[in-house]
């Protein structure tokens, strides 16, 4: 669309993981920069942008039936240009030229922040009614965005997501996320601490830190810039109050970074710390630098120095080869650690990967009932760990009244992340004016039931403070 016309309103839909959620923020800010609107209504939109995902099958179907879905806007609504930007155009742009006709740009994950520039370029070639020689902007990924890129946050304005580098020099076996998104391309501390400065005067009081691993923070560069050095600057920075860290790898998790954990009380005693499986031979063959030794051996030195931390990771069950025996050692090394998240998945056969290529494939219904029986295994585990926070008062950052009913608040413990970590319901407010009560807020709450994934409990102060 031409910048000369008058406020071009643009529907944005952003799927995947909270690392497409900053390219999205920042495709906003640069659009916003030239004028657009941001609409919440489809029809009303003259360009919809779907920055996709397709780190899995299931994300793959869902941006594609986002794609298509919204593909309809265009008879029934304004839209005169469809753009599918992110991982699922990077990885199949020829395919889905000859598929998706409809979609009139497909926009790579490392040219998103060419975007105003690529409409303008689509909106002068529809008004001159020129034939459009190219929909696809695909190169190898070396873009990552800096403090001085405009960006609009979305969702609580009392939390964001800071991209610490963008790609991943690791190279596991089931996983296709370096050649979606290339290597490693980190930033320099002057230029987080700088936007972090940024977020806190706009209102923002917890900082999410993401990348595709933490512990790979500034280890391509020759300055060696590294998230032990990272920290503390960031929680130098006045108005930010929670610091948490999404994404660290168990395998180069150094002392001293349990040491800055435990020592700085900005850094919420929370870690998403990724690890897939626990037995060696399958983790070799997943190409993880990693021993059940080294991670059962972390987890002690975590648990020892900071024995409040709450510790969230990933697995996959049905890796190719993985046998009985092996899966069901994964059972009780869990049962053993007692983590306090789980996110669990069954394999994904993903093509352009080796694992895709391995000739140990498990069969689907075997995949299904080990999710099943391990899922089953967690949430009872889940249930009797939560039973420890009965007749305790927490911190709990409201977020607005609960999904499941509006007689109820829903809040987080700062050992619970946005999304993924379940709730804390408040359905006592005691005298407590729920007119006077709004997201932000901190409230001391005293745990009365637990649910395997939430905690329900009553309000016991009289002065809620703002987290902001």
């Amino acid at each position: 669309m031409s910048s000369t016309q008058n406020k071009n309103q643009v529907y944005f839909v952003s799927l995947g993981c909270p690392k497409n959620l900053v390219d999205s923020q920042v495709m906003l800010g640069l659009l916003k920069k030239e004028q657009y609107e941001v609409t919440e209504d489809a029809a009303k939109a003259d360009v919809i942008i779907v920055n996709t995902c397709s780190f899995i099958e299931a994300s793959k179907e869902e941006s594609i039936s986002t794609i298509l879905d919204l593909a309809q806007m265009k008879n029934s609504g304004r839209c005169k240009v469809l753009v599918a930007s992110g991982c699922l155009s990077q990885r199949y742009s020829v395919q889905l030229e000859k598929e998706m006709p409809e979609v009139d740009l497909f926009v790579g994950t490392g040219q998103y922040h060419r975007i105003t520039e690529l409409l303008e370029n689509h909106g002068k070639a529809l008004e001159s009614g020129a034939e459009l020689s190219k929909r696809s902007y695909i190169d190898q990924p070396a873009f990552i965005h800096t403090e001085k890129d405009p960006r609009v946050l979305t969702g609580p304005k009392y939390t964001a997501y800071l991209k610490l580098s963008e790609g991943c020099n690791r190279r596991c076996s089931f996983c296709i996320i370096p050649k979606i998104r290339g290597n490693v391309r980190s930033r320099s501390i002057s230029s987080l601490v700088e936007e972090t400065k940024r977020l806190a005067s706009e209102g923002v009081r917890e900082l999410n830190l993401v990348a595709q691993d933490l512990t790979e923070y500034g280890m391509e560069s020759k300055y060696r810039e590294r998230l032990e050095m990272l920290l503390p600057e960031l929680c130098a920075v006045e108005g930010i109050d929670w610091i948490r860290l999404h994404y660290v790898y168990p395998d180069e998790f150094s002392d001293e970074l349990i040491d800055i954990i435990a020592a700085q009380p900005k850094i919420v005693k929370y870690l998403d710390m990724p690890i897939q499986h626990t037995n060696d031979k399958v983790l070799k063959q997943m190409n993880r630098r990693l021993t059940k030794r080294k991670l059962f051996s972390v987890i002690e030195k975590l648990r020892a120095k900071i024995p409040e931390l709450a510790i969230r990771t990933s697995i996959i069950v049905g890796f190719p080869g993985e046998t009985e025996e092996e899966f069901q050692e994964l059972c009780t090394d869990l049962a053993t650690l007692d983590l306090d998240y789980v996110g669990l998945f069954k394999y994904s056969k993903e093509e352009g990967t080796p694992a895709a290529e391995m000739s140990e494939q498990v069969h689907p219904g075997t995949k299904r009932r080990r999710f099943k029986q391990l899922s089953e295994l967690l949430e009872r585990k889940s249930l009797h760990r939560n039973q420890r926070y009965i007749g305790k008062t927490v911190s709990v950052l409201i977020e607005g009244p609960s999904e499941e009913s509006d007689l109820l608040l829903q809040g987080r413990m700062p050992s619970q992340a946005q999304e993924i970590d379940g709730h804390v319901l408040v359905n006592d407010l005691g005298d407590l004016n729920p007119e006077g009560l709004a997201p932000g807020m901190i409230l001391s709450v005293e745990i009365t039931e637990v649910l395997p994934h939430d905690l329900i409990g009553r309000a016991v102060d009289h002065a809620p403070s703002f987290i902001y």
